[in-house]
C-alpha cells in the first residue's frame, strides 16, 4: 500500500474506502476478523458494505481468535 493510499484511507471503514488494487476481499476479511477478535461494533453502513463484499466472494473465509479478556 502506497503512502498516498494510506492517507486516502485514513480512519475510514469499508463503507467509505476499499483498496483499489483488487485486494479488497482480503482487506474486508481482515477487517471482519479484527472486529470479531476485539468484539467491536459495526454501524449499518459498514455492515451493508461488508455483506456486499461477502456476497461477491463467498469462498473467502474469515479466521480469527478472540482476544483474551
Amino acid at each position: 500500500m502506497s503512502a498516498a493510499s494510506k492517507r486516502s484511507k485514513a480512519d475510514k471503514d469499508p463503507a467509505e474506502w476499499l483498496p483499489s488494487d483488487g485486494s479488497y476481499h482480503t482487506y474486508a476479511a481482515t477487517w471482519v476478523a479484527t472486529k470479531l477478535r476485539w468484539d467491536l461494533a459495526v454501524d449499518e453502513a459498514e455492515r451493508q458494505a461488508l455483506l456486499g463484499l461477502a456476497e461477491d466472494c463467498p469462498n473467502t473465509t474469515v479466521v480469527y481468535e478472540r482476544a483474551a479478556s
